[in-house]
């Protein structure tokens, strides 16, 4: 591949503005590692694109995904869930998304931030891999299942390895993009 092109599964105009400004960028904020957290349980047996579409509906359905709002939801509230069609309306789902906002508040106590915890399973410093070509990237690690096994043992819902892997992707704990792509360096360089 040759430099300043971009991961190849960017291949649509959300696709590709997503991957330009965000996949891969560490994150530290506790709200953002929520929403991410959230999204990719959502995600799950699903289409990314099929998330960022929705994404802004996810926001407003999830109070911007303050996590203190939402670990407080009842059963109105998760009524009202069920029947927006503006998110995705999977039931274990959406029960998950309370259960972990109850979780994660759970785990800033223990370790002060969900920003400490979750990057302790890479050392705290992104990890900056060298794959040639997407097909090299792997769905998951044991850094992944690690985390979902910590996650799961704390009480979170659709926290399995490979949503693990796709979260740490997506706040960059890990740099996945190809080499060649314009943004490997980018990120590697922040």
């Amino acid at each position: 591949m040759e430099l300043n092109q971009r991961c190849d599964w960017a291949n649509t105009e959300m696709m590709r503005d997503y991957h330009d400004r965000e996949w891969g960028v560490p994150i530290h904020d506790d709200q953002t590692l929520f929403e991410f957290l959230i999204l990719e349980g959502f995600q799950a047996g699903l289409s990314w694109e099929t998330i960022l579409k929705k994404r802004q509906n996810f926001q407003t359905a999830f109070d911007g995904f303050n996590y203190r709002k939402v670990s407080l939801y009842d059963n109105s509230k998760l009524a009202a869930l069920r029947l927006d069609e503006g998110i995705i309306r999977n039931r274990l789902k959406i029960d998950a998304a309370v259960q972990n906002a109850g979780a994660f508040l759970k785990i800033q106590k223990e370790f002060g931030s969900f920003d400490d915890f979750a990057w302790q399973f890479i050392g705290g410093k992104q990890r900056r891999n060298c794959w040639k070509i997407v097909s090299e990237i792997p769905a998951t690690t044991e850094e992944a299942r690690m985390m979902g096994e910590a996650l799961k043992s704390r009480g979170f819902k659709f926290v399995g390895p490979t949503i693990c892997y796709a979260f740490m992707q997506a706040v960059g704990m890990v740099n996945d993009h190809i080499i060649g792509c314009f943004r490997y360096t980018e990120i590697s360089n922040l």
